[in-house]
């Protein structure tokens, strides 16, 4: 069938729009119709090969949408269904079966390959085939084939047009809090970062139970935004030591951290910021060969924990049912970070994310 998409033809330029073919589903897929689906960082550096995948390719890992085709393998899935999607996994290695199917031993391959595991692709067009299944999804496309396991069943009232990025950005913040950090009630926790992902972990720690949420950043109407949503503290680490700070705040460090730049020097002032016994996460997405300080000699006399974590180390259909519960209740009001954009608009948004002026652009089909 045909349908539009938006192409990544070339790194550092604009996505195309283009009339494409979709093929039909394979019998361990979904075809899903996507009613939105967010714009993440980790497009943005795809489309411009910080990560190469070959191009040209429709990315797009935020979606969600309605099931409109059903492989003849798939069971548990109706026509209809309103769904999110999550990243692709094996569901058969190690990692998979321990229940951490964000460190499959596959999950490059499977996220990052751009096509089937049988080398076909899902879109092509008069100029040939075009790369596939990013992040077991490309949604970046008014409608693509996706492999089942990966998405995750909600119900007939769900609002689509907000939760596509709980199958990502917002996973990854609030998974890293949820599943890897699990601050106690009463603790303190700093978030370097205060772009969806770094507040989506604050909402987090909040909802957890934390009583002291600093964070930390260099954009003055962020970090007076971040106090709407229910910051205790800021810090603006351009005119002050967010550490010395930090301590000052804390008496002497945070319980917990979580770094969503990806900057070394952020990264190390993450490790010099936590308590005794503290365990701080790394979840912004570097180049690959990127080094950051840690003072080993110092710290080791702190005891501290640092994770690094892809994708909130979620189990997707526990995870994603869990934070719409929360958003449910009031307590995780992570529709106040998205502002919407048409799907024809898809290049400003990405410009705005970019900027800083919108922190979860989400596209509207």
């Amino acid at each position: 069938m045909k349908t539009r998409a938006a192409v990544a033809a070339g790194a550092e330029v604009e996505l195309e729009i283009r009339e494409v073919h979709v093929d039909e589903p394979r019998p361990d897929e979904l075809g899903v119709k996507i009613v939105a689906t967010g714009v993440c960082h980790t497009d943005a550096i795809i489309r411009d090969q910080w990560y190469p995948v070959p191009l040209p390719v429709v990315l797009g890992h935020e979606g969600a949408g309605i099931v409109t085709g059903i492989g003849s393998g798939v069971q548990g899935f109706s026509e209809g269904d309103k769904v999110v999607i999550g990243p692709a996994f094996c569901g058969e290695c190690e990692q998979c079966i321990a229940g951490h199917p964000m460190y499959c031993a596959h999950f490059y391959d499977r996220n990052f390959g751009v096509q089937r595991q049988d080398g076909s692709k899902a879109f092509s067009d008069d100029q040939g085939e075009i790369g596939s299944h990013f992040f077991g999804q490309s949604s970046f496309a008014e409608f693509t084939n996706v492999p089942a396991h990966g998405v995750v069943k909600v119900s007939d009232d769900a609002p689509l047009d907000i939760l596509g990025p709980l199958g990502c950005g917002i996973m990854t913040g609030a998974g890293a809090v949820l599943n890897v950090l699990k601050p106690k009630p009463g603790s303190a926790v700093a978030v370097f970062g205060t772009g969806a992902v770094g507040m989506a972990g604050m909402l987090a720690a909040k909802a957890s139970g934390a009583t002291t949420l600093i964070m930390v950043d260099i954009v003055e109407d962020r970090l007076r935004f971040a106090k709407e949503l229910g910051a205790t503290h800021t810090v603006d680490s351009k005119e002050i030591d967010p550490v010395e700070a930090i301590k000052e705040i804390t008496a002497g460090g945070v319980n917990y951290a979580l770094d969503t730049t990806g900057v070394p020097a952020v990264f190390s002032q993450m490790t010099k910021s936590l308590a005794t016994m503290g365990h701080g996460a790394l979840v912004g997405a570097a180049k690959l060969g990127t080094e950051a300080p840690v003072d080993i000699g110092t710290l080791l006399l702190s005891g501290i924990h640092v994770s690094l974590v892809i994708e909130g180390d979620a189990v997707p259909k526990e995870l994603i049912p869990r934070l719409i519960s929360l958003h449910a209740e009031g307590r995780f009001p992570f529709d106040r970070l998205i502002k919407t954009y048409s799907f024809d608009d898809i290049n400003q948004a990405f410009a705005d994310s970019a900027d800083g002026s919108t922190l979860k652009p989400v596209l509207t089909f």
